[in-house]
């Protein structure tokens, strides 16, 4: 259940009659919703600034991560050495610029076609947890233009499914419980990468297969910077500052560039300097013309005909890997739609927003968008109920959102300058913000609990998000069958289930193909 807050919900003031005088205010519905163009422009900057993160996170994510080659989304090698363990900054950095770049540009698109489109308040951008499951589950398969086609079939198939309907149908069939383990994994995963990211957590030579710091402890000004930025970023939080994420980002950035202009810290280079900085230096380099040469770069069948040939095997793999994506694309925008028309007072009588089929139409463009802009799949943000308290209602909020990510575009240069250290707080309280879903789940009914538990702490202790969600799926249907209500468990249920066992065993199955 989402609380609505009082502020939210309350009508800006009018004080003239509700009479829709201009083109502007007819289309949007502006004055009909109790609003004014000065409620939705101050709203849509909000939102604006509450996102904003994602563009120099969404970097940090994408453009680290190496595909099968040990390339990085530019196409450049990650490592200079073979033993891949000096990272090449500047190929890194680079790397980075794009993705921000690509990032501003798709969201700004999606977010201007979902207020003139869909006439909803809500920002869209690439989606945490997906843009996750890309980096570190599909990428490392295939290459990057071949993991981006798959997120662009993903968009194609949920913009059929919105079309036939059967979107809802297929969002009914997971348990609720499930649905909410999904979530809570997600952040929980997405909150370890944070501090691995940031050097918090290590994996040792030893024995212990992760630790604290260097042998336990915490050490270097990295990490001092990633523990200012946390800190600030709670602090911000509890005192309901909005744009508290972007704020902290900016603040430990600035203090990063100070410490490395001070101290020349430098990039860590392994046993050379393990207190360096983990991924790009924060140093202010040349400004230049944004690069947006990553857009387009995608192969729609490459990932399908490995090496030229077509393997069953290889394609359920395939295949599960896009349902994972489409099912998170989901329950994601379905969870997140309705929060913010609950924010907004927005909910028909059977708690839809109106439009609900634009809004959905928007959001699976936006998939495909994400995957032709090599950025990930873009999906809708929930921070625009920070958008929605400052008044925004319709819209014209989400056409200045979008504008706002257009402008951002020419800034993107500068996320060069942005350290994972000094970006990963935000992930690690993304993170919480995830697992505060965790009280929905029935934990007295073993049915629905043990695959609770299975979904949300595999995903994490596997460093799998498709490995979490497997297991969460077989744990229900085989829970549900032994205890003698197979007939409950839907017909959808089942068939996902039966292509995550082929999933697991892929392995051996190869073998008897081969």
């Amino acid at each position: 259940m989402v609380t609505k807050s009082p502020r939210a919900n309350r009508r800006p003031e009018t004080t003239a009659p509700l009479q829709q005088s201009t083109s502007l205010d007819r289309f949007f519905d502006i004055t009909r919703r109790g609003s004014s163009i000065g409620h939705e422009v101050r709203g849509g900057l909000v939102t604006f600034f509450a996102m904003a993160y994602i563009i120099a996170l969404n970097p940090l994510i994408i453009g680290t991560a190496t595909d099968k080659g040990g390339l990085l989304i530019s196409g450049a090698p990650k490592f200079l050495d073979a033993a891949m363990t000096e990272v090449d900054t500047v190929a890194v950095g680079a790397s980075i610029g794009m993705v921000a770049a690509g990032t501003a540009l798709i969201a700004g698109i999606m977010t201007i076609l979902m207020g003139v489109i869909g006439r909803f308040p809500i920002g869209l951008a690439t989606g945490l947890g997906l843009n996750a499951l890309v980096a570190y589950v599909i990428a490392p398969q295939m290459t990057w233009p071949q993991a981006m086609g798959l997120v662009v079939w993903e968009g194609i198939i949920i913009a059929i499914l919105v079309m036939t309907g059967f979107r809802t149908a297929v969002f009914k069939a997971v348990p609720r419980t499930l649905r909410t383990a999904i979530s809570v994994g997600i952040g929980l995963f997405i909150a370890f990468v944070g501090l691995i990211n940031a050097g918090v957590i290590r994996k040792p030579a030893g024995a212990p297969p992760v630790e604290l710091g260097i042998n336990g402890s915490l050490a270097g000004w990295p990490v001092l910077v990633f523990v200012v930025g946390l800190m600030l970023l709670v602090a911000l939080y509890v005192r309901k500052v909005k744009g508290a994420m972007l704020i902290s980002i900016v603040v430990a950035t600035v203090l990063a560039v100070i410490l490395e202009a001070v101290a020349g810290i430098g990039a860590n280079v392994g046993a050379d300097n393990p207190t360096g900085w983990a991924l790009n230096v924060p140093q202010l380099g040349s400004f230049g013309w944004p690069d947006l040469s990553l857009f387009g770069r995608i192969d729609m069948l490459g990932a399908f005909f490995p090496d030229g040939t077509f393997s069953l095997a290889h394609f359920i793999t395939l295949a599960v890997l896009v349902f994972s994506l489409l099912l998170a694309d989901f329950f994601d925008t379905m969870g997140t739609v309705v929060a913010v028309g609950s924010e907004a007072n927005l909910l028909d009588e059977h708690g839809m927003p109106p439009r609900t089929t634009a809004i959905l139409m928007v959001d699976s463009l936006a998939a495909v968008a994400g995957g032709v802009g090599s950025v990930s799949s873009n999906t809708c943000y929930v921070e625009s109920t920070a958008g929605v308290g400052e008044g925004a209602r319709t819209g014209l909020a989400s056409v200045v959102t979008g504008a706002a990510f257009l402008l951002a575009i020419f800034l993107s240069p500068v996320i060069n300058m942005v350290p994972s250290e000094a970006a990963s707080p935000v992930l690690v309280f993304v993170g919480f913000l995830m697992i505060s879903q965790v009280v929905d789940i029935d934990w007295t009914d073993a049915s629905l609990g043990i695959p609770a538990f299975l979904t949300l702490t595999l995903m994490p202790f596997s460093y799998s998000i498709t490995t979490g969600i497997g297991v969460g799926f077989l744990a229900f249907v085989f829970i549900r069958a032994v205890a003698g209500k197979a007939r409950d468990v839907h017909p959808l249920m089942w068939l996902v289930a039966a292509m995550f066992v082929i999933y697991f065993v892929q392995g051996p199955l190869i073998g008897l193909i081969s």
